[in-house]
């Protein structure tokens, strides 16, 4: 669902690829892949793994987790990504729109790659352009329904986005807390990578 955090924690546009395929694949498709697309599925999982284990994710859910239960690491997963977008010392504003432009085109040059379903998601993503829009009260709340629309346990009327209102200032500090580590846990898995080429 953080599909700012895994384009962001991408080193190579091959990457970039294998990153967003990782939730539209079965396990086994993946070394049907080349190297770098593999390299891109290796670092989402790395990501969702340290991401889990996180402690200040873990704070960060008991917002949620009171509405959604097991459901809070998906809704904490897109308040993430709007906190990655409000993040200045990452990118500035106008570097956080071209890198939303590069992952546009980057998935659209290699649609061989990418199955029908996650395409006709591509189109939707591009023409609303999710990925700057994150920074957006608005964009947040979509992206919070859309995860709302596609639990199955869920009912689509919970107050999930509400809960982000009133939590910001807990969530943020989750975030601070949170990112930095991830950043360097994912360079040193990157670096690892690498080596193996």
């Amino acid at each position: 669902m953080n599909y700012l955090a895994h384009s962001f924690l991408s080193f190579t546009d091959q990457q970039i690829v294998g990153q967003f395929l990782e939730d539209f694949i079965r396990n086994k498709d993946r070394y049907s892949f080349p190297k770098d697309i593999q390299d891109g599925i290796t670092l989402h999982r790395a990501i969702d793994t340290f991401t889990d284990s996180h402690p200040a994710i873990h704070e960060a859910k008991k917002v949620f987790s009171p509405l959604v239960r097991l459901y809070a690491g998906a809704f904490v997963d897109v308040s993430m990504d709007y906190f990655l977008a409000n993040d200045l010392t990452q990118h500035s504003l106008q570097e956080w729109k071209e890198h939303s432009s590069r992952v546009y085109r980057v998935l659209n040059e290699n649609q061989k790659w990418l199955p029908e379903n996650f395409k006709r998601m591509l189109v939707k993503m591009e023409a609303d352009d999710w990925l700057y829009n994150y920074r957006e009260d608005w964009g947040i709340k979509f992206s919070i329904q859309n995860v709302l629309n596609k639990a199955k346990y869920l009912d689509k009327d919970i107050p999930v986005f509400k809960a982000f209102l009133e939590n910001k200032s807990i969530l943020q500090n989750c975030y601070d807390h949170f990112f930095p580590d991830l950043l360097a846990h994912t360079k040193g898995i990157n670096t690892v990578l690498q080596l193996e080429n």
